[in-house]
């Protein structure tokens, strides 16, 4: 398949590198949703949810190259 990465296939410092992604995508969603949570302004928790979404969503594509 094209464009798909196979974990065989990453050497050490690049699954190193994506599992650091990972896991800043995991710390910046669970930061935005405490954001979205204490905002009083319902466009600012918007905003924040969205930016939420959007890091676990980035997350998930990243922890879908290693399965």
């Amino acid at each position: 398949m094209k464009g798909v990465l196979y974990v065989a296939q990453l050497n050490q410092l690049e699954l190193q590198n994506l599992r650091h992604l990972i896991g800043a995508h995991e710390t910046a969603y669970q930061k935005l949703q405490m954001y979205a949570q204490q905002a009083d302004d319902p466009q600012i928790r918007q905003m924040f949810q969205k930016s939420a979404q959007d890091a676990q969503k980035a997350k998930q594509q990243l922890m879908s190259l290693l399965s």
